[in-house]
């Protein structure tokens, strides 16, 4: 589904832009230059994360119940698989911006640069907990990480439910056992959904859960099934209900993250219907986005050390014109994707294997070891 990964590639470089546009001393520097578009940066880009947790979702149904049935034999194993999957690039990129922090500490803020790190918050980095455990994060949206493996393992529970609670006996031998667990998990999706965008999204103290971000992820999730449906009047029937429940829950609060979210699964749903997820023929831009998106995950996870790297060199140049400061972010974000553009081959398309998180996982903590001591 290119589409998908050319609009993963367009939110990717708002995120990065967001944080360059908020973190060292070049924004402020380069302000003058484009204040309306920094600024807007700088408050609103966070709202393309969105976009990744309705894309998350999307794909989770996609892989694991395409029918609404779980069809996966082992679920444990999926949920180590994709905690694999996710932390290989992860905890290379932390190593690299343990190692960068301390290199670039004695130029910049301490309000920018992660202080050296303690053995527990490694280990609590190391796995997806540091955000639970009240430890300050060593980059930049390293919680989006633990979240995406929260939802991960929330959305296989969910759709897995039915069956775990049938008798062993009925395992699909009752005529519409099928149905009846495929409904069952459509809706348990479905209940999570509503009450994380009435209530959990609501509450800021669950931010780092995915019940609070669960509406957006539900939301593609139920996005997926309902461009199964094979009768027009079922699908706008599904969609209209989906929009009921989106425009109810903003009704409550207006959340501009939960609007971002809403828009987004309708918009998939309608590229979906309309088979534009993976047209014939594409413009010479979006096949650079599809690019981008194939690493977006790469670029999301390197590009604070690099931006902690370029700021620091030009802080060392001295006063220099805002020009300086705006060709510095320019070069961040390109140096970003050269970064990412290698993390991405030789990370995170090797195959996941507990031998190599071991050892990226040592190599974290024998670096972190190694720059506070």
């Amino acid at each position: 589904m290119p589409l998908l990964d050319a609009a993963k590639g367009l939110a990717c470089a708002v995120i990065v832009g967001h944080h360059l546009s908020r973190y060292g001393p070049m924004p402020a520097g380069a302000l003058s230059l484009a204040p309306d578009f920094l600024g807007w940066l700088a408050s609103d880009g966070r709202l393309a994360v969105q976009i990744f947790l309705v894309i998350a979702g999307f794909l989770a149904a996609a892989s694991l119940a395409p029918d609404g049935l779980l069809r996966i034999d082992r679920p444990l194993v999926r949920i180590f698989q994709r905690y694999g999957r996710l932390v290989m690039p992860y905890l290379a990129a932390l190593t690299v911006c343990v190692l960068v922090a301390a290199a670039v500490r004695p130029w910049l803020d301490a309000e920018l640069v992660p202080a050296s790190p303690s053995i527990g918050q490694l280990l609590a980095h190391g796995l997806l907990l540091q955000d639970l455990l009240g430890y300050e994060a060593l980059s930049t949206g390293v919680w989006y990480v633990a979240i995406d493996f929260q939802l991960f393992a929330l959305a296989l529970t969910l759709i897995g439910l039915p069956a775990l609670l049938a008798p062993q006996a009925d395992q699909l031998a009752r005529p519409g056992e099928a149905a009846r667990r495929r409904w069952l998990a459509v809706a348990l999706v479905l209940g999570v959904a509503v009450a994380s965008l009435a209530l959990f999204n609501r509450e800021s103290e669950l931010d780092d859960t995915a019940f609070y971000f669960f509406g957006a992820y539900g939301l593609g999730m139920l996005v997926f099934w309902i461009g199964r449906a094979t009768r027009a009047s079922t699908w706008q029937s599904a969609i209209a209900l989906l929009l009921l429940l989106g425009t109810g829950a903003l009704a409550l609060e207006w959340r501009s993250r939960i609007a971002t979210a809403l828009v987004t699964a309708l918009l998939i749903a309608v590229a979906q219907r309309r088979q534009w997820l993976s047209p014939p023929r594409w413009p010479l831009a979006a096949v650079a986005l599809q690019r981008l998106g194939r690493m977006s995950y790469s670029l999301f996870l390197i590009h604070f050390p690099v931006l902690l790297a370029v700021n620091a060199a030009v802080v060392r140049l001295g006063p220099h014109a805002p020009w300086i400061d705006g060709l510095g972010m320019l070069a961040t974000f390109g140096l970003s994707i050269a970064a990412a553009a290698l993390l991405y081959r030789w990370v995170e398309t090797r195959p996941a294997s507990w031998r190599a998180v071991a050892a990226l996982f040592a190599g974290l903590l024998i670096s972190g070891i190694v720059v506070s001591h």
